[in-house]
């Protein structure tokens, strides 16, 4: 069956991305839009606006014409949105990129997105510099100054003024941010002018209660992840919000942003909500500022989403999305009364979802697993360079195979179970990697966890669980603790302790960093 939103169609403008996120920008020319956590260095309203039409102009000076690509390689810093709407209102492509990239990273998508040129931060320029001789890109520009590179302040001596570019909402590209979807090697997610603006109203009525002209955002999730892209750049400024940007996440400079700052809205990531659920550090600061905080970008624990907001007072609620739905397909209203914990949420507007059995294809229906596929507006025009995956993601009505399992209850509320390609078989039956993982961190000796198949000639794969504890427990008490807890075939039956888990810069654990150690352990 298809599964319809319970909310009421809303109407998506067919207007360029900049003009739709900017257009009350003069309106609110002197207010702060960005502050900058570590130094206070602050930019107004008028000076984005402004600033990306001086950008708009150097560039369409320079040659850059509809279609070019500029590619982004920076933490998060207020110039860093003068940059993305210099480029986007004169009809280029932005794509971002990870600053923590290696040079050999960073080359795969300059090269494959054709990139022009390259923006960057001192700290990053030599890197850049070196990728940039290996790829197209023409010129290097970097947010302050450094030996080899433009500064990025002289596209600000701009006229404001550049040539009549005719945007079309709906086909043209506006970013194009990498992910490597449901497998495979990262891949250009071509988003649209129109799809961009479709989220942005598609999302409006779940938080029109509490994030207005008034709300303050810690922009903690990097800005070249399509999460801090859309939710934390973004929305902020279409809103009149403020953002307050972190280069990268320290907790205790979080939470002292977060009290100096008077935050009122975090979009956090599961291991940034246990640090807050958990971490004895967080008593030391007032956090009373903060009305809402909503995870993204992997599945929260029931019990740390409860013991978040009991801990700090809050609202905690969950959305869910991808690169390739620009950023949601759904999230929970703002309104306690509507949050249903472990729940990512509702249906957006103006979408529609099926429950596909994942072995026969079959479409389910309520409370039944399966993996979840998407229709609507927000969904990508396909991958860059990458026809067969677009088709292998992508069909020709326009729905989108998330790779996710999941189900929808009676009420229509979303809950993600996991990922297709990380089901564990255990001698036939299916094991959920994150359901073990949030076993294990109901136990207050466990900081964090994660959970793999590990090879095993009978079996099959076993489910192994990779922990970090902080307080005194055996392997054996582990593995107890979880045995009284799930059905025989879940249980965890090898184990290792370790300092860390490996995540992403967006909060994902990455199993499949896990899984290639477990791989190359055993063939020893």
């Amino acid at each position: 069956m298809i599964f319809r939103s319970s909310f009421p169609d809303v109407t998506i403008p067919e207007i360029p991305y900049s003009s739709f996120i900017l257009q009350r920008a003069q309106e609110w020319k002197d207010r702060p839009a960005f502050i900058d956590g570590a130094t206070g260095r602050t930019l107004t309203y008028g000076q984005i606006a402004g600033g990306a039409r001086r950008v708009a102009s150097s560039l369409a000076k320079r040659g850059f014409k509809k279609g070019d690509v500029v590619a982004i390689y920076s933490p998060n810093i207020p110039e860093y949105a003068v940059a993305f709407h210099g480029t986007t209102m004169l009809g280029g492509i932005v794509t971002t990129v990870n600053p923590l990239y290696t040079v050999d990273e960073l080359v795969f998508p300059l090269n494959d997105a054709n990139a022009k040129y390259l923006v960057t931060v001192p700290l990053f320029v030599d890197k850049a510099k070196e990728a940039a001789k290996q790829s197209q890109v023409e010129e290097v520009f970097v947010f302050g100054e450094a030996e080899g590179a433009t500064p990025f302040a002289s596209l600000l001596k701009g006229d404001g003024q550049w040539p009549d570019v005719k945007i079309n909402p709906r086909q043209d590209i506006c970013v194009m941010p990498y992910s490597s979807g449901t497998a495979g090697r990262p891949k250009g997610v071509q988003l649209s002018h129109y799809n961009l603006v479709a989220i942005t109203r598609q999302v409006e009525d779940f938080s029109s209660l509490t994030f207005n002209e008034n709300s303050r955002a810690l922009a903690v999730l990097p800005f070249y992840h399509i999460y801090g892209m859309v939710a934390l750049m973004n929305r902020p400024l279409f809103k009149g919000a403020l953002a307050v940007t972190m280069p990268r996440f320290d907790l205790e400079q979080f939470l002292q942003i977060v009290q100096n700052n008077s935050i009122t809205h975090l979009y956090l990531v599961p291991p940034i909500v246990l640090a807050i659920a958990k971490h004895p550090l967080v008593d030391q600061y007032n956090l009373s500022s903060v009305k809402l905080i909503l995870s993204g970008a992997a599945p929260l624990d029931e019990a740390i989403q409860k013991l978040c907001a009991q801990r700090i007072g809050c609202m905690v609620s969950q959305g869910y999305g991808m690169t390739e739905t620009s950023v949601a397909i759904s999230t929970t209203p703002d309104d306690p009364l509507k949050i249903r914990v472990g729940s990512s949420g509702l249906l957006l507007p103006n979408m529609e979802a099926k429950i596909l059995d994942v072995a026969s294809g079959e479409e389910l229906g309520p409370n039944d697993r399966g993996e979840i596929v998407v229709r609507g507006p927000n969904i990508m025009q396909g991958y860059l360079n990458d026809a067969k995956a677009t088709v292998q993601t992508l069909d020709p009505e326009g729905w989108l195979r998330t790779g996710d399992i999941g189900y929808i209850d009676n009420d229509g509320y979303f809950f993600v179970v996991d990922r297709v390609k990380e089901l564990i078989k255990y001698k036939g039956f299916q094991v959920a990697p994150a359901e073990l993982e949030a076993v294990l961190l109901s136990n207050p000796a466990i900081a964090d966890a994660a959970v793999i198949g590990s090879p095993d000639e009978e079996a099959g794969e076993v489910p192994k669980a990779f922990v970090v504890t902080k307080s005194p427990i055996t392997a054996d008490e582990i593995i107890t603790y979880v045995a009284e807890l799930v059905a025989p075939h879940k249980k965890i039956r090898r184990l290792e302790m370790v300092a860390q888990i490996p995540k992403s810069a967006s909060g994902k654990t990455l199993r499949r960093v896990l899984v290639e150690r477990e791989r190359a352990a055993m063939k020893q």
